[in-house]
């Protein structure tokens, strides 16, 4: 380039710093909510209000998992507590989960408390490996399609895990009406309250109240207390009971690595969607080995484990307005406090309270647009057909890790298909040369578009020497250049020589270490 030419030429943008998420600045820091009164305020009843939510959800993954209710009410303190230190997602809440319950139970049920532990110390070990390893860059190949289901298929299940409180064993004909009953006020008082207030968070309200009308009242409901006895102490550090040996590793490492995993996809998947809800960044690196500290020290308090939870975190977020890492640490800390100094007075609350805090938290979770009429018509039925496989096999399963997984196998099946048909082969007739036939190749050439490469030529009747155009294509794989061998050889059995021409560095560069060399059409 002359230097006339350069001086013409703009001076190039100059590119931009780099922006820290907001983990690495203040934004969602402990200092950030005594940035104000308000903020403060905040902060504090939005833990307070998911402690409270999270006493009947701990309980109840502790049923499935197998253990005495106290043992997920510790995991849901520890988890809490620490991943408000070492997380990657200020204000989202960690604890006692059911994905983690149904992967742990069966190690429960087979060897017992110890070998649980122990189950869960490991794969707290191996969500730190796997976050030190970059796992967390995985997420960028969850198509949106698939987050959408997530959500949807979230929503569904937390409606339908409260459905037993409302026709379950302890609904009886002489309760049922006062819980509807009860229900439908919480339901009201946390539609209408924001109307008129946001001092007080509208669930918080709903919980006091419906709890006062039941005392008051006498009424006969299912309450907290019946879920499960409360813990009287403090949890302490235990050491797991199991030999240091290779029998043991057999016995925890394939349920302690489907922890890690679960754990780390339904956290970082979380972690996606209150970035969305509050339209900023977090640093899913931490969360996942931050999940893993978590876990870790969980384990050493006899905890059965745990990872994100949305309900809980939607609640905190959402519905109560919570932003920084204060509001993740008091919602364990007032747990614990609830459960061993009030423990009489947190067995009171109605279950029906409890039920029509998770409804309102069911329903702002459902992705509404996606289900209009309007969308599913606009959508294309590939996305369609996506999130609806997601939502199907994660209500089918109740593992939210299933559901993501299908959804993202049936994601890139179906755009493999889209893509393997926008590669096409033109017959060119513009060479002078009349002993020569020139063909062009557009396209993205893979595994599944190559396939149909070596019948778009005409072997027998083609010139002694063609080209094969091939600047608008690229060659990604073995599977191509093995296509490429085979056009070449097939050719040649007639007596006739081909040239791929144009082909970028990276193509090229693949074409010469492995043509010749696959042993395509030998």
């Amino acid at each position: 380039m002359s230097d006339d030419l350069r001086a013409s030429l703009p001076d190039p943008a100059p590119r931009p710093l780099p922006v820290a998420p907001p983990e690495a600045t203040s934004s969602g820091s402990f200092r950030a909510a005594f940035s104000s009164g308000r903020a403060l305020r905040t902060e504090v009843l939005a833990g307070l209000v998911v402690a409270l939510a999270l006493v009947p959800e701990a309980i109840a993954f502790s049923i499935i998992a197998g253990v005495d209710p106290r043992i997920g009410l510790f995991a849901a303190f520890t988890m809490a507590v620490t991943i408000s230190f070492v997380g990657g997602r200020p204000a989202m809440i960690s604890a006692a989960t059911g994905a983690v319950a149904l992967v742990v139970a069966p190690v429960m049920r087979d060897h017992g408390l110890d070998y649980l532990v122990a189950t869960v110390i490991l794969g707290g070990i191996v969500q730190v490996v796997l976050g030190v390893l970059g796992v967390a860059r995985l997420m960028r190949f969850v198509p949106r399609s698939v987050m959408t289901g997530f959500v949807n298929a979230l929503a569904i299940l937390i409606f339908t895990s409260q459905l037993p409180h409302l026709f379950g064993d302890k609904v009886t004909a002489d309760n049922r009406w006062w819980i509807y009953a009860l229900v439908v006020v919480g339901l009201a008082i946390i539609v209408l309250l924001p109307r008129w207030t946001r001092v007080v968070p509208a669930p918080l309200v709903a919980i006091v109240l419906i709890t006062a009308a039941a005392l008051l009242g006498g009424l006969d409901v299912p309450t907290v207390g019946d879920e499960g006895e409360l813990p009287q102490s403090l949890p302490t550090l235990v050491f797991p009971d199991v030999p240091l040996n290779l029998e043991t590793l057999r016995i925890i490492a394939p349920s302690a690595l489907a922890m890690a995993l679960v754990g780390i996809l339904e956290s970082l998947m979380t972690a996606k969607l209150v970035d969305d809800i509050t339209d900023t960044h977090s640093n899913k690196t931490r969360e996942s080995w931050g999940q893993g500290v978590a876990n870790i020290v969980t384990g050493f308090f006899g905890g059965m484990g745990g990872c994100a939870m949305i309900g809980q975190t939607m609640i905190n977020v959402k519905a109560s307005g919570a932003r920084t890492r204060l509001s993740t640490f008091l919602a364990g800390a007032f747990l614990l406090a609830l459960v061993v100094g009030l423990g009489d007075v947190v067995a009171t609350i109605p279950m029906a309270a409890l039920v029509a805090v998770m409804i309102m938290v069911s329903v702002g979770t459902f992705d509404w647009h996606s289900a209009r009429p309007s969308t599913l018509r606009r959508m294309p039925r590939s996305e369609t057909a996506v999130m609806l496989a997601t939502v199907a096999v994660t209500v089918a399963t109740h593992n939210l890790a299933y559901g993501v997984g299908v959804g993202v196998v049936v994601a890139a099946v179906l755009f493999l298909q889209r893509v393997a048909h926008l590669t096409t082969v033109t017959r060119l007739d513009a060479s002078d040369a009349d002993d020569e036939r020139v063909y062009a190749v557009d396209g993205e050439l893979f595994f599944a578009s190559s396939n149909d490469l070596v019948d778009q030529f005409d072997y027998a009747g083609d010139p002694h020497r063609v080209v094969v155009e091939m600047s608008r294509a690229h060659v990604w794989d073995a599977s191509t250049v093995a296509a490429l061998d085979a056009v070449q050889h097939k050719f040649a059995q007639h007596g006739k020589t081909v040239e791929f021409r144009g082909l970028d560095p990276d193509s090229a560069a693949r074409l010469d270490r492995l043509a010749g060399r696959l042993g395509a059409g030998h």
